[in-house]
């Protein structure tokens, strides 16, 4: 197990390597510490201690033969066919129903809204097939991204690969770990450095604001908007992808910005490609987008959040599945519109670039081919190590599996290198 986690202790240390290279330390010591800081587990404003409880958790409600949506159930592949309306015209189970204070809400809009229509469990607590099931039936996301977005949540936002339950927010280790006494802390997708990064759309970073990395920013989304103008598409999107960056950088000493930033880009591809409905010509415009943000302009032009983070009336979802390579390509090509350098803030006030998989020298080059980018998403499911193996106990064999398990067969038909354990 401790070879297994060299390569990614190694990668998270690289934005400071003249501290290892200093006589006398103990780099080994000091990449653990700085993973440790990089990568939050479970403390500040999204920790066990705030995070709401909701003593009835009712699963997410499942499709029907009446409402068969894409007929996504048990975490297995659907019909792979959209352009339908979501929710269905009288499926009242999924309609929206605005989440209450005992129901968990994160940093990501899409999931969010899942949840406020029951296609997550509306408490926030979800499973691995579920978070398949309805990334296929509302946004009719492939199957394989499908399963990689839910496998990277398990093992990125520190879900438990036992039970296969993760928090879509704040740190709910104890409903979510096989065995909360003994296990390390399982953040959710709260969690610093993982699903959540740095110069995040409308999110603060950890750093600047007390670690409350998931709360809305109405100021972040305007100036989303006043760079996109209401035309929320690739290029306008990478523009403002470099400016949170560039803001980032000034504004938080500790801001990092490492291989998994990577699926930053392919968060925001989301609103150009999964949030677009089929009523409004398949668009990424300011009512549509605003919908799924919970976003509300006021009338001095301000945004503030209306905690209905949900789908628009009458929206049609996406008439092709939106697959692996669609979002491998997208990632490449919205960075490379506006490249910037994946890398960290030091102590010294300079950056440090940082080397992982396709990033070299701290950038993707634009001669990458779409298997070598479909691997880095691989890369980055494999190397990333869950908080609670902090804990006194190991996970089981199948459990490190697990990412094997779900995730070879499709990246194996790409000549991947396959993880040997996880």
């Amino acid at each position: 197990m401790k070879n297994c986690l060299i390569p990614l202790l190694a990668s998270g240390a690289a934005a400071f390597p003249f501290v290892a290279n200093q006589a006398g330390v103990d780099s080994s010591l000091l990449q653990a510490a700085r993973l440790n800081k990089r990568q939050q587990t479970g403390e500040g404003a999204g920790g066990p201690s705030t995070c709401p409880f909701n003593a009835n958790h009712v699963a997410a409600a499942p499709v029907t033969s009446q409402y068969p949506y894409n007929n996504a159930k048990n975490g297995l592949p659907g019909n792979g066919k959209g352009g339908f309306q979501v929710p269905a015209t009288g499926d009242t189970a999924h309609q929206f129903v605005a989440p209450g204070p005992n129901d968990i809400r994160g940093p990501c809009p899409g999931l969010n809204t899942a949840a406020n229509h029951n296609f997550l469990a509306h408490d926030g607590i979800t499973t691995f097939n579920e978070l398949v099931d309805a990334q296929q039936n509302v946004y009719n996301v492939g199957y394989d991204l499908a399963t990689l977005l839910a496998a990277l949540g398990l093992t990125l936002t520190d879900g438990d690969l036992v039970t296969e339950k993760l928090s879509i927010g704040c740190d709910a280790t104890t409903r979510t770990s096989a065995s909360a006494g003994l296990t390390g802390s399982e953040p959710g997708l709260d969690g610093h450095n993982k699903f959540e990064a740095d110069s995040s759309l409308t999110r603060n970073d950890f750093y600047t604001h007390g670690g409350d990395d998931f709360t809305f920013n109405g100021t972040l989304f305007g100036y989303m908007q006043n760079t996109c103008q209401g035309n929320f598409s690739r290029e306008n999107l990478s523009k403002y992808r470099a400016q949170r960056y560039a803001q980032s950088q000034v504004e938080n000493s500790n801001f990092y910005f490492g291989p998994l930033s990577a699926l930053l880009y392919g968060a925001a591809s989301f609103l150009y490609q999964l949030m677009p409905s089929g009523t409004h010509g398949y668009t990424p415009d300011l009512p549509t987008i605003s919908s799924f943000f919970g976003a509300h302009q006021q009338s001095d032009g301000s945004w503030t959040f209306g905690n209905d983070e949900k789908i628009p009336a009458n929206w049609t979802n996406r008439v092709t599945p939106y697959t692996n390579i669609d979002v491998t390509r997208e990632i490449v090509l919205m960075y490379l519109e506006n490249p910037v350098l994946f890398g960290g803030n030091t102590g010294s006030g300079s950056f440090d670039a940082i080397n992982f998989g396709a990033i070299k020298n701290g950038t993707i080059s634009s001669s990458i081919n779409a298997k070598d980018t479909s691997c880095f998403l691989y890369q980055l499911a494999t190397q990333s190590v869950p908080s609670y193996l902090n804990g006194v106990i190991t996970p089981t064999v199948d459990a490190l599996t697990f990412l094997g398990q779900k995730l070879a067969p499709s990246y194996k038909n790409l000549g991947c290198p396959q993880a040997l354990t996880k």
